[in-house]
């Protein structure tokens, strides 16, 4: 997904983060061709309840100044036959999707043919920071041999001037591995299950999107596409303790059937299945999205007491969208 910026407080790094690499990423995938889609997104609404808060995220897109409108039920069921939204329906036109492999190939590809080495299979043991990193670092690692070859697995150290960590599920790991007990975090595993879908009716060209609920910790089971066209369903909220299950639930398939229904009514339960699993990194069990219930931003920090080390945690969506303007930030907190 490439999201528009519409959900998170208006002075909060997701904000700020999200809009920016926005701009940014439509404008790599243009120049580098990765294929991509400014499709739009659909909020819908059932009730007077649900329209408040399409009402309330049409208020802030205007102060943030992310375009958004409402269309009429005529103009939506001209579009969308087979889409129900009882109460309302704000367009959000600056969303669309990417294909997220050729965008890190990409990256991949663009870091090392600036330098940069890739080590994968490397589990970091310990971090030494020397002179709390004013002397550099040392990043201790061990090879994982497969089981086949017999081998034990060999330790090494890397030392870098600075260090950045953007271990995804892991970042907290890591923090903790620097930074003294007082400030160490615990995380928290946020499992998204997705559905697919076989028939070739409904099948909407819009992203679909129910009004989001204040307090849960996503934007609720909503209708995604990929490059193909292909109609998907997800992410749920299934909080989880293992950030290594990656098993889709299929005891959540009911409820994310009744989600779907409110807003596709005439969707064929027989051909929705079980597809994927991810997890999103969390720092608690707030909302997703800005509300009373609270709010958790991106954390991006150049800690204190730690020369060249910018700790990047709870990077979950819109963190792909946000990605290069991350890459600004950090740029900044280290070289400005």
């Amino acid at each position: 997904m490439i999201h528009a910026g519409i959900y998170y407080d208006q002075d909060s790094l997701k904000t700020k983060l999200c809009i920016r690499g926005r701009q940014l990423l439509y404008q790599l995938c243009e120049q580098q061709g990765i294929p991509y889609k400014n499709c739009g997104k659909w909020i819908v609404a059932q009730d007077e309840q649900q329209l408040n808060v399409l009402h309330k995220i049409n208020e802030h897109s205007k102060v943030i100044d992310v375009p958004v409108s409402f269309l009429s039920k005529e103009e939506g069921k001209r579009r969308e036959p087979d889409v129900r939204a009882e109460a309302g329906i704000l367009e959000s036109p600056t969303t669309g999707i990417v294909d997220s492999h050729s965008y890190m190939q990409y990256l991949h590809g663009d870091f090392e043919d600036r330098d940069g080495i890739t080590a994968l299979h490397s589990p970091i043991t310990k971090i030494i920071p020397l002179r709390n990193g004013a002397g550099g670092w040392e990043i201790w690692t061990h090879s994982t041999p497969s089981p086949s070859d017999g081998k034990v697995a060999d330790e090494s150290c890397v030392t870098a001037e600075t260090i950045i960590n953007s271990a995804g599920l892991s970042a907290i790991l890591v923090s903790n591995m620097i930074l003294p007990a007082e400030r160490h975090r615990t995380p928290y595993y946020a499992k998204g299950n997705y559905f697919s879908y076989s028939s070739s009716y409904p099948k909407p060209k819009t992203l679909i999107y129910p009004a989001p609920r204040p307090g849960h910790g996503g934007l609720g089971t909503h209708l995604t596409l990929d490059m193909a066209g292909r109609v998907r369903f997800g992410p749920d909220v299934e909080w989880i303790e293992d950030p290594n299950d990656y098993h889709v639930n299929d005891s959540r398939l009911s409820e994310a059937l009744k989600e779907i229904e409110t807003y596709l009514p005439g969707i064929d339960r027989d051909a929705v299945n079980l597809d994927y699993a991810g997890i999103r990194p969390k720092l608690g069990k707030l909302g997703a999205v800005a509300s009373e219930k609270g709010f958790q931003d991106f954390y991006i920090v150049r800690e204190d007491g730690f020369e060249g080390f910018v700790n990047l945690l709870g990077i979950e969506s819109p963190g792909l969208t946000s990605s290069l303007a991350i890459a600004e930030e950090v740029e900044k907190l280290l070289y400005q």
